[in-house]
């Protein structure tokens, strides 16, 4: 089919998911570059944590103001805007290699911050209105494509990253990221709708705090699932498999990477696994039934660590069923927050969600890191991490029980 005979929406659709895209890429790769770069250049694993503190600050702050700003704007302002200051933040790693402070990666790396959750807000309330009221499958269908395409892209992004350094170095990497998203930039500018998502009564700055109960409970239960998973998987699991069972580098990181292609997937796929395909779409039930059986996967990888199981089988496999059950959960959420947002301003909902989203992240991987060394390190040092986890996971149960009913 000609581009030409596709609906508006549809062309909107694909101009949205394919900015989505070049940005998740470019956003997976940076993160790979920078680990690898300053790891080679002889920073400590804290002072390399350090460099993305940052990062998950500016996200809470992002999303929280974000809605705000998209619903005033438009959300094609606020994608473009995105896209822009990600190309300034891969500009400011063009400094010579001496000028490349920690202070300078941070603020560099802050930057990229705003501009990834800029991008997602704006992409994922998007689709709210390009998809008619009354068509809630194709709705879950369609933020399941995007949920679960920009994270399966996110993993490539990391293989991108390694390949990228070895082949052009550093500053030959960032510069042709930085060329390559500048035309998706001028491309977006040209092709977004302009009025997408402008609402027609400009909302008060104290809006930006949500109203609506089912928004407040959902991300609540939004915070928990992210805290739950960053609480084990940010810092405790990749030091985990490079100190205990004596994985390299390379080991640790395609593992990782393949695991989050793997989870963007079934992110995709879920949809077809609750039940779309026989007119079913999921409600509050689905999402505490789907939450109630995560949690049961990392106090089951507890107690094998805790019994002194064969523990690269055991975290092998474990990782595995809580990526297949995690994606599922996270996919049913974005479809309930876009579902519940209302169509003017939807932004304002979207941005408060994914702020609860990014407050979780923060949460769990200041925990993660925290618990771990407080615990001893090592198997008993993962094991108090997946605890956590799993009363964080019970209390997203919880918490979803207050979510609508069909």
């Amino acid at each position: 089919m000609m581009l030409s005979q596709l609906t508006p929406q549809v062309r909107q659709y694909l101009v949205v998911t394919g900015n989505y895209w070049a940005f998740t890429l470019t956003d997976g790769a940076l993160r790979m570059l920078v680990v690898l770069h300053f790891h080679s250049l002889g920073y400590s694993p804290l002072e390399i944590a350090l460099l993305f503190l940052f990062y998950e600050i500016f996200g809470v702050v992002t999303n929280l103001f974000g809605g705000w700003l998209g619903a005033h704007l438009g959300l094609n302002r606020t994608m473009n805007i995105g896209l822009g200051l990600q190309v300034v933040a891969l500009v400011m790693l063009l400094v010579p290699t001496a000028m490349l402070s920690v202070p300078w990666v941070m603020a560099a790396q802050a930057l990229s911050g705003i501009a990834k959750d800029l991008n997602k807000m704006s992409a994922k309330s998007s689709i709210k209105l390009l998809v008619p009221a009354d068509a809630q499958g194709a709705l879950y269908k369609w933020v399941a494509l995007l949920t679960g395409s920009k994270n399966a892209l996110k993993g490539v992004g990391f293989f991108l990253g390694g390949a990228l350094l070895v082949g052009l170095g550093f500053t030959g990497a960032i510069a042709f990221m930085a060329a390559a998203l500048a035309l998706v930039w001028c491309a977006s500018l040209i092709a977004l709708k302009h009025d997408l998502g402008k609402a027609k009564s400009k909302p008060k700055f104290r809006d930006i705090f949500s109203k609506s109960p089912a928004i407040n409970i959902l991300s609540a239960a939004r915070l928990c699932l992210f805290g739950a998973r960053d609480v084990w998987f940010v810092v405790a699991l990749p030091v985990f498999l490079s100190q205990t069972l004596g994985w390299d580098h390379w080991q640790t990181g395609g593992f990782l990477a393949l695991w989050i292609i793997g989870y963007g997937a079934v992110q995709a796929l879920a949809p077809r696994i609750t039940g779309k395909a026989s007119g079913r779409v999921p409600d509050g039930r689905a999402a505490m039934l789907w939450a109630a059986a995560l949690a049961m996967t990392p106090a089951v990888i507890a107690l094998g660590l805790d019994a002194a199981l064969a523990p690269q089988t055991l975290i092998v496999a474990g990782l595995m069923v809580f990526g297949l059950l995690f994606a599922i959960n996270s996919s049913l959420h974005s479809y309930l927050i876009v579902s519940l947002a209302r169509a003017d301003g939807v932004s304002l909902d979207v941005g408060f969600y994914y702020m609860a989203n990014a407050l979780g992240r923060l949460l769990g991987t200041l925990l993660s890191g925290w618990v771990f060394q407080a615990a001893g390190q090592g198997a008993v040092g993962l094991a108090a991490c997946l605890w956590i986890s799993t009363a964080l996971l019970l209390l997203t149960v919880l918490i979803s029980v207050w979510l609508p009913r069909n």
